[in-house]
């Protein structure tokens, strides 16, 4: 008798002990032998959920334990009208684990260190940025004029603040005035890191995307989808849409392609970056696929370095005159994920080939050692 009386207050107390619940605690384990600096971590909100019920979207802060200090961080949707992911910005030691205290508070005020628009003022250009480098995508409307370009354009800056609207405005940002420029020259190349089919040896270009889409637009990760229109691929009919992210601190994009078309059949696909007529410095591993180039400087605009990491196998990377091309193979209506950007010398962060080849390679080993997220 007294075990069935002790069942049934167990089950009336435990759901009253989740309702009383005032916080979740979130762990970050850094099992790598090197610190974890400025790390954008994603948290299922159905998790926090589960643990911390009560939770009111609009007055909670993330506490982190040692430090006693908010933390900064964003309700990501994905496009979604509901709560997908709780994002934080953290730092996390070597071999470590942060301990992060999610509780009733009123939040500081983050500052924003992405952000992504559509900009029709300048022919259908679609821009974005964190607080490291700004990258665009052409339009529709550039399309069969003299400004028209393929690939994927870099804008350097170096100030951590968002330059974007402002250089639309003044309108001449092909001149550094005090905070970066746009002297990253496309032309009709996969630019800096674009993906294309590779049918026949031969790259087969879309046309300009035609549709876009905001998916979540900062503080710490703007993402949106860009739709590119049917097009023929050498007698194959290939339709994309990219799904582009940028987060916090980091100097490369996560970009998810799918190329839907009528065949079971691979089909292979390239990432391209221009190469420059001057030399440059190339650091190409087909075993990890890492494609990295450090361009040969441009008078006073200073050096930019491009490059992109690859999460399939990569066949091979050859060298051609106009452009560095890393293959690969897609299947049918299936998403492929890889990651390209760029990095500016006067920005004074990576600052030499080495810098830069350095923070690659660091970069595809945390990819492969993600940040372990538990939720108490």
């Amino acid at each position: 008798m007294k075990s069935i009386q002790s069942f049934f207050l167990l089950a009336i107390l435990f759901p009253l002990a989740l309702l009383a619940q005032t916080k979740a605690t979130v762990s970050i384990q850094n099992t790598t032998a090197s610190d974890r600096k400025e790390a954008v971590v994603s948290v299922k909100w159905e998790t926090i959920v589960s643990h911390y019920p009560q939770i009111d979207t609009t007055n909670f802060v993330v506490i982190n334990s040692i430090t006693k200090k908010q933390v900064p961080f964003q309700l990501e949707h994905q496009g979604f009208k509901t709560i997908q992911n709780l994002l934080v910005q953290v730092n996390v030691k070597a071999k470590s684990v942060l301990q992060l205290s999610i509780q009733k508070g009123k939040h500081s005020v983050f500052e924003t260190k992405t952000y992504a628009r559509f900009v029709p003022e300048r022919k259908d250009d679609f821009a974005w940025e964190n607080d490291r480098i700004a990258f665009r995508a052409y339009g529709k409307a550039l399309e069969k004029t003299k400004e028209d370009a393929y690939g994927l354009d870099v804008w350097v800056k170096r100030t951590d603040k968002m330059i974007l609207n402002e250089r639309y405005k003044i309108g001449d940002y092909h001149i550094d005035h005090g905070n970066g420029l746009d002297y990253y020259h496309v032309g009709f190349t996969l630019g800096a890191g674009n993906m294309a089919p590779y049918v026949k040896d031969t790259i087969r270009y879309s046309a300009n995307y035609h549709q876009w889409k905001v998916l979540d637009n900062g503080p710490l990760r703007s993402s949106f989808i860009l739709t590119y229109d049917t097009w023929d691929a050498d007698r194959i009919k290939v339709k994309a849409t990219k799904k582009i992210t940028l987060e916090a601190g980091s100097q490369l994009n996560r970009i998810e392609n799918v190329y839907t078309y009528e065949s079971n059949a691979l089909l292979p696909v390239v990432v391209g970056i221009i190469k420059r007529l001057e030399k440059g410095i190339l650091s190409l591993n087909e075993q990890q696929g890492i494609m990295g180039y450090w361009e040969p400087s441009y008078g006073k605009d200073g050096t930019t370095g491009v490059g992109a990491i690859l999460t399939t196998p990569v066949s091979n990377i050859t060298v051609g005159t106009a452009q560095l091309l890393a293959k690969t193979e897609v299947k049918n209506n299936e998403a492929i994920v890889y990651y390209t950007g760029a990095a500016w010398d006067k920005a004074g962060k990576i600052t030499t080939a080495t810098h830069w080849f350095d923070y690659l390679n660091k970069f595809s080993q945390e990819l492969k050692n993600p940040l372990i997220v538990s939720v108490k």
